[in-house]
């Protein structure tokens, strides 16, 4: 079995396990990005949005009141269910869900007006390939709209971070840098527009809660937090409850084909 299905597999494996978490989770069913995500969205109402790993759904459901029809895609069977549950309770009757991977998706080509995406980004192997299939999918002139943890710049902050995350969560990838989406988002035919950036604090005791981290990785964490040079506690605003990430709601308009 190649690294690559051994990742995959480990995403639906991680996922499978926890989907229901998600639904209820604070930090994915609220937050300051998602009323930005829509308004920068500048819907008119009869758009079709792929809300590309949809998790929950919490991002197909804030769309889906200014928008025809969102389709909900996911890696893991059990996450749309969770997308379902939720749609129901909301009476949202213009959302539906696919099974299928951001890396080869299942639609021809210019199926959407609007791709999003919410922290789901840290778990591509290959985001070029996943912006790339974005790109066909959309329309001409379409927009990708994209919501996630940034990496740093500075390699012994972004080796902690990342090294935290894995730690916590053994299916994540990266937290890739400002500079690594730019050059991603041009590589597939992007013009990019950093929107609003921002910070979410991870309580680390529902963080961990939240993945069904274990206990070993969770000291393991605890560790890092304690071994980690100033700069790293400054740039993670490291404390006894958890620390915080720093975030950013990017938008891609396509350039002519």
């Amino acid at each position: 079995m190649s690294r690559e299905s051994d990742l995959k597999g480990a995403v639906q494996e991680q996922f499978g396990r926890v989907a229901a978490k998600y639904l209820t989770s604070a930090v994915h069913a609220q937050g300051e990005d998602l009323p930005v995500m829509v308004d920068c969205a500048n819907l008119r109402g009869d758009e079709r949005v792929l809300d590309a790993g949809c998790g929950a759904g919490h991002t197909a459901a804030s769309f889906a009141p200014y928008a025809a029809e969102v389709v909900a895609l996911d890696f893991t069977a059990s996450m749309l269910r969770q997308v379902e549950v939720l749609a129901d309770d909301r009476g949202l009757t213009n959302i539906t869900t696919r099974l299928g991977d951001v890396e080869n998706l299942p639609f021809p080509n210019s199926a959407f007006d609007l791709v999003v995406s919410r922290y789901s980004a840290h778990h591509w192997a290959r985001p070029g390939k996943a912006l790339s299939e974005f790109r066909r999918v959309l329309k001409e002139g379409g927009r990708f709209i994209l919501s996630d943890v940034l990496g740093f710049g500075d390699p012994v902050c972004d080796t902690y971070l990342n090294a935290i995350e894995v730690l916590r969560d053994p299916s994540h990838v990266r937290d890739y840098t400002l500079e690594e989406w730019s050059n991603r988002f041009a590589g597939a035919g992007f013009n990019l527009e950093v929107v609003f950036p921002y910070r979410i604090f991870l309580h680390f005791d529902e963080w961990t809660e939240r993945m069904e981290t274990p206990a070993v990785n969770r000291a393991a964490i605890r560790a890092l937090y304690n071994a980690s040079p100033e700069e790293v506690r400054e740039a993670l605003q490291i404390d006894d409850e958890g620390h915080s990430f720093q975030c950013a709601v990017l938008r891609g308009t396509s350039s002519p084909r």
